[in-house]
C-alpha cells in the first residue's frame, strides 16, 4: 500500500513556523527586553559621559565668554591630578577609615537583626531605613549641631576629659568620618542583613558539634557565607563616600575638603569645565581601580 506523500491542511488555516524560526524569536526576546533600558543609559549615561570626556580635553584657556575649543588638551590630567593630589588622597584616606567603623557597627547590627531580632525585626529595619526619608542635606546639619562645640556630646567628652576645655569636633577630619560613616551606613547594612538573613543556623550547630569555637565558626560559616552581602555592602558605601563634598563642606574646613569639593568648586565657582571634567574622570578610573583590586582580592570572579 502506497503511504500518502502530502495530507493537505485545512482551508484558511496557516501551517505552524519551524521549529528553527520558534526558537530564533526565542533567542531575540531577551534582547528585545533589554532595548529601553539600554536607551535609557545610553540616552541619560553615555551621552553625558562623552560631553563630559570631551569638556576634559578642552583648551585650558578657555572661558564661557570666549568658549572653549576642543584641543584634545590631555595635558589637563596629569595637571589636575599633580595640583589636587592631596585632595584625592584625603578622599579615599577619610572613606576608608569611615568604611571600617561602619563596619565594626553595621555588621553585628545586621546580624543582631536577621538573626536575633526575632518579632522586632521590622521595627529595627525601619530604625535603620527611617533617616534615609529625610534630606542628606539634613541629616549633615543635624550632625552640624550635635558636634558643635557648645553641644552635649562636645560637653560630655570634656566632662569625661577625652576633650581638653578647648577641644573641639567640629570642623576636624573626625567630623568628616563621623559624617559619612553615619550617612552611608543604610547601604552597608541592608545587603549584609539579606545575606545573614538566608544564613541556616544548623550549619553553626554543625560546626560547634565538630569542636569549632565561636570564632572559628564565625570565620569559616558565617563569613563566607554573608560574603556577597558584604562586598555589596562595601562597594554601595565606599563608591558614593569616597566622592561626597557635602559632610566636607558642612562639618570641615578647607583643610578637609575632599575631591568632590574641588570639582564642585571648578564647576560651580571657578568656572573652569576642563579642570572639573578632567578630575571626575580621574576620580571615576581611581575608583573603579580599587573596585577592580578589591573584587580580585576578594576572588569574587565568579559572583560577578
Amino acid at each position: 500500500m502506497t503511504a500518502l506523500a502530502h495530507v493537505p491542511t485545512g482551508t484558511g488555516q496557516s501551517a505552524a513556523p519551524p521549529p528553527a524560526a520558534r526558537s530564533g524569536r526565542h533567542r531575540l526576546l531577551p534582547y528585545l527586553l533589554l532595548l529601553p533600558g539600554a536607551a535609557w543609559l545610553l540616552l541619560f549615561f553615555g551621552v553625558p559621559l562623552l560631553q563630559l570626556a570631551a569638556a576634559s580635553l578642552y583648551d585650558p584657556s578657555g572661558s564661557l565668554s570666549t568658549g572653549y575649543a576642543l584641543t584634545w588638551a590631555f595635558g589637563n590630567y596629569p595637571d589636575a591630578l599633580q595640583a589636587y593630589w592631596p585632595q584625592f588622597t584625603r578622599s579615599f584616606l577619610y572613606a576608608g577609615i569611615a568604611l571600617v567603623l561602619a563596619l565594626l557597627m553595621g555588621y553585628p547590627l545586621a546580624y543582631a537583626i536577621a538573626q536575633k531580632a526575632g518579632r522586632w525585626k521590622n521595627l529595627m529595619l525601619v530604625c535603620v531605613v527611617a533617616p534615609m526619608f529625610t534630606s542628606f542635606l539634613v541629616r549633615t546639619l543635624a550632625w552640624k549641631t550635635i558636634l558643635s562645640d557648645n553641644g552635649w556630646l562636645v560637653g560630655l567628652l570634656r566632662d569625661v576629659h577625652l576633650l581638653g576645655a578647648d577641644g573641639r569636633l567640629l570642623a576636624t577630619p573626625v567630623a568628616v568620618i563621623l559624617g559619612l560613616t553615619y550617612n552611608f551606613l543604610p547601604f552597608l547594612v541592608l545587603p549584609l542583613y539579606a545575606s545573614l538573613e538566608r544564613l541556616d543556623f544548623r550549619l553553626l550547630e554543625a560546626a560547634s558539634d565538630l569542636y569549632a569555637s565561636p570564632v572559628q565558626a564565625f570565620r569559616r560559616v558565617t563569613l563566607p557565607l554573608s560574603m556577597p552581602g558584604l562586598i555589596a555592602g562595601t562597594l554601595l558605601f565606599f563608591i558614593p563616600a569616597s566622592g561626597d563634598y557635602i559632610n566636607a563642606e558642612l562639618l570641615g574646613t578647607p583643610n578637609e575638603y575632599m575631591i568632590g569639593n574641588v570639582i564642585d568648586s571648578a564647576f560651580l565657582v571657578r568656572l573652569d569645565y576642563p579642570q572639573g571634567a578632567a578630575l571626575s574622570f580621574l576620580l571615576m578610573a581611581a575608583i573603579l581601580a580599587v573596585v577592580f583590586v578589591y573584587l580580585r582580592r576578594a576572588g569574587t570572579d565568579e559572583v560577578l
